[in-house]
Order: structure tokens, then sequence, then C-alpha cells
């Protein structure tokens, strides 16, 4: 048997004669614990956040997007359409005008963004996944018809089953010298409510789905559109798909996957990922003293042994071993028992939901998301373990020394 390790067990588990060395031992594994499962537990519910979040941007936001490198529109045979169609995986092309625009309905206004669409939208979106009120109709023949927006739809006040009042939608006419103070500087065109869709508050207050054809005559565009969005089938290959449309494209146009579509979003939810992370370690070296309050006072408690360990042949190295390998078991088994836990108490909470989101109702969940990965434990395994090496090594150098060349 492995002496170090021997004489660590022994010291872990067996009596001290004083008892607060046995106390101080078990307050360094329960520190050691308790910041292994906040780590687990924290790194996976921004997990679940972010999962949630990327899920809601994922229905509304396009595979990939198409849009100039600068400048706002550009005509719509610029795009190789007919070749990016053809290309494996490529299931719905759309051509798309959005701008901003004053809506008016019955005595209210309010300012959101129209987003006019070409024909065939409707079958590559799951647009009709998030209908919650009326129909999913937004060309049909000579008619056309607009998809507000939850939040639109609830200031404005929209009926969608009233016929007589009508959407008016007014933006700035590009031929006219802009007068705040006259209506002739605008250019309107109304339009009747099909459906309402709601799918997150961002997009909710934002967006109003109209014809390609309806935006264009609002902005007295011809056949100008200011992106392209294409939507993959599953299990595409989504970065080799990009690279194509990239070069199809030609360097004037600029393609986003949905990650970048949405990427200062993204970065700011794991910079405040890694920053609790990091709260949380500090946190956890703090907790860690223990273990060095712990080894010191167990050296001391040991004193005798030590002698006589050195007076049998024990060198320097084998006795700062054993008191090394005794801060590594506290490591260990905190660091064990913290994952165990951790992985209990997420469980528990994605299975049962058991700790509730105090959002009155208004939110998409009721209690907080979770969404654990194996990575995340592994780090933060090699995270709490780290720090424990360190924490051990620390006594054993500065004081095993001094014992080690006294004679008792």
């Amino acid at each position: 048997m492995n002496l170090p390790f021997f004489f660590a067990r022994r010291y872990l588990v067996s009596k001290k004669t004083h008892n607060i060395i046995n106390i101080i031992s078990g307050i360094s594994v329960v520190g050691v614990m308790v910041g292994t499962m906040a780590l687990v537990i924290v790194l996976s519910v921004f997990n679940g956040f972010e999962k949630v979040v990327i899920s809601m941007f994922n229905v509304f936001d396009p595979d990939l997007q198409v849009s100039l490198r600068e400048g706002k529109s550009f005509r719509e045979g610029e795009i190789p359409s007919e070749s990016i169609k053809k290309i494996p995986g490529v299931v719905n092309y759309t051509n798309v005008v959005e701008e901003n625009a004053l809506l008016r309905y019955k005595k209210k206004q309010f300012i959101a963004t129209i987003k006019g669409v070409s024909p065939g939208y409707e079958k590559g979106s799951p647009l009709d996944t998030l209908l919650v009120e009326g129909q999913l109709t937004i060309q049909a023949d000579s008619f056309d018809f607009a998809i507000p927006g939850f939040g639109i739809a609830y200031y404005l006040g929209i009926q969608v089953n009233d016929p007589e009042n009508l959407i008016s939608v007014y933006v700035p006419d590009r031929n006219s010298r802009i007068n705040a103070f006259s209506e002739g500087s605008f250019h309107n065109e109304v339009i009747r409510p099909a459906g309402i869709f709601s799918v997150q508050q961002d997009f909710d207050n934002k967006y109003m789905f109209v014809p390609i054809r309806f935006a264009r005559r609002l902005l007295n565009y011809t056949n100008e559109v200011t992106s392209v969005e294409i939507r993959l089938a599953p299990g595409t290959d989504l970065e080799a798909v990009q690279q194509q449309v990239e070069k199809l494209a030609g360097g004037k146009f600029i393609v986003k996957s949905r990650l970048q579509q949405q990427d200062i979003l993204y970065k700011t939810m794991k910079s405040e990922k890694w920053a609790v992370f990091l709260i949380l370690t500090f946190i956890l070296i703090i907790a860690t003293f223990n273990v060095i309050g712990s080894l010191s006072m167990l050296i001391l408690d040991k004193r005798r042994d030590i002698s006589i360990l050195r007076n049998m042949g024990a060198n320097q190295q084998v006795i700062r071993r054993i008191f090394f390998t005794e801060g590594v078991l506290i490591t260990l088994i905190g660091a064990i028992a913290g994952l165990v836990l951790g992985f209990i108490v997420c469980w528990l909470q994605q299975r049962f939901g058991l700790i509730k989101l105090n959002a009155g109702g208004s939110f998409i969940m009721s209690a907080y998301p979770v969404n654990m990965k194996f990575m995340d434990f592994v780090m933060v395994f090699c995270t709490v373990f780290s720090i424990g090496l360190a924490a051990a090594w620390l006594p054993v150098q500065r004081i095993s020394r001094r014992f080690t060349e006294t004679k008792i």
C-alpha cells in the first residue's frame, strides 16, 4: 500500500488529539462541497436561460441572412437567387423589405417595423406555430394582409375580425421634402390585419409582417430588397452552406448565421455567465482557506508522529506527501460530493421545477430553466481540484520543514 496515502487516509478519519481539528476538517470538506455545488447549479441555470433565449430567437430568425455590407437596399437581381436555391439543404429563399413606420389604428398610434416578405414565406417559416389569433394569410390574390406582433396589437387594440377598421401605415415619402407639420410628406397605405403572432416581447413589440409588394408600394420601391432570408432543412451543415452563399453573393454582401445576427446578445450572455463563474470561484478560493487551516493544525497535532517517522527513515519528501495527500483527499471528497449534489439539485429542478420564477404569469416559463452540460462538470472539477492542490501545497511546504528538522 502507498505509505503517504495510508497515513493520509488514517489521519482524515481518525480522532485527533484536539476535537477542533476534526471540526475544521469537516468544515473544509463542506466548504469545498458547497462551492462546487454552487458552481454546477449556476452554470446549469445560465445554460438553461441561454437555451430558452436561443430557442426563441431561432424560431424567428432565419438560418442565414444576406444583407449589404454598406448601404440599406439593393436590387433583387444582384444576388444569384436561383443558384442559391439549388444549394443542397436550402428549403426557403425569401426577399425581405424592412422599414420603420408609424401605425395608426382607430385613434391610437404606434411606431413599429414593417417586414415585407415575398410569397411563399409562410411555407418555410414557423410563423404559423406562433399565431395566437386569426390565420396565417399575408397575401391572397390581389388582397394584402398584415400579421402584427402581440405587443403592437395589444397597444393599438387591433381586432382581427373587424372589417371596418384597417391599419394605416405611414412612412416618409422619399420624393418629398420632409415637413413634420405636413401629412403630404408621408406616404400612407392601409392594410387589413389577418392574424396576430407572439414569440418574444422584443419581436412582439417591433414587427408587423406584410407582403413585400405592399412594402415596396409604400416605400416607392420597384424591385429593391433590404435583405434575403434563407432557411435550411434540419441537419444541414450550416457553415458549409454559409460559405457557398458567401461565394455566390460576393464581397459586397455579408452572410450572417443566427448566432451572428444576435451577436451582441449571445456575447453578453456568455460574459455574464463567466463573470458569475469567476465570482463564485473567488468565493471558493476563500473557502479553501479552511483546508490550509485544517492541514496546519493537523501538522501541529501530529508532531510526534512526524518525529517517529523521521527517526524510522522517512525523509522530508515522504512526510510532506502524507499531508499533501490529506489535503487532496479533502478536496476530492468535497468536489465529488458537490458534483453529485449539484447534479441532484439540477435534475430535481429540471424534472419538477421546484424553484419558481416570480414573473406573475407573464413569462414564458414558470420555473428556473436548467440545462446540464458534461463539459461544465469537467471544468468545475478541474477548477476546484486545482484550487485544492494549491491550498494543500502551501501549508505543507511552509510548515512541514520546521517539524521535520525538529526532534521531539
